[in-house]
């Protein structure tokens, strides 16, 4: 059971590894708390909605189940093109996409996370031991999440590119795979 939990959770965190990668590579200055409180806050959304869905438990189900894509789709979305606009608008001194801002990591953490909202009702239906399930999940986030600020911030800027964009693009691209999963399969 753990290599399955352990599976779950890098596949949970590899949302908001991209979506770090991403807001790394934005910070002008990036510190430890920086990297510290995204990694936090997005590791707490995961492993806490987690938890929540299996305390909702299944009668919770059918009621999130048809609308938590359309929520995840229109965050990302909302972000993802304000992104664009910003990185093709505004001067590089006006772009207000920082995962810095509570906000705005609260809206993009929660969006990465209502997956795990789903996997949390899955474990209750299973009747796992959903408390060290959680920790995991949260903490295999916090480390994607920590690991990839600090790449982002390495990194991105040397490559140069349109970030902004791109980073839209990745945004909207998830949102588009989560609507998709939940709408086909």
């Amino acid at each position: 059971m753990l290599i399955e939990v352990l599976l779950i959770a890098v596949g949970l965190s590899m949302d908001s590894l991209v979506v770090s990668i991403v807001g790394g590579a934005t910070i002008r200055e990036c510190r430890l708390r920086d990297v510290l409180k995204i990694a936090l806050v997005m590791g707490a959304f995961q492993g806490g909605l987690t938890l929540v869905g299996y305390l909702c438990g299944k009668g919770f189900e059918r009621y999130i189940y048809a609308f938590d894509h359309w929520v995840a789709f229109g965050l990302l979305a909302y972000l993802g093109g304000r992104m664009i606009y910003e990185e093709l608008f505004k001067a590089e001194d006006e772009r207000s996409i920082d995962l810095l801002n509570a906000k705005t990591l609260v809206y993009m953490s929660f969006a990465t996370s209502i997956d795990a909202l789903a996997v949390g009702i899955s474990l209750a239906i299973l009747r796992s031991p959903i408390v060290w399930q959680s920790v995991i999940i949260g903490g295999c986030t916090f480390i994607a999440a920590a690991c990839g600020v600090y790449a982002g911030h390495r990194y991105g800027r040397k490559i140069n590119l349109k970030l902004g964009i791109v980073g839209g693009i990745i945004l909207i691209g998830i949102g588009l795979k989560i609507l998709i999963e939940h709408l086909i399969f």
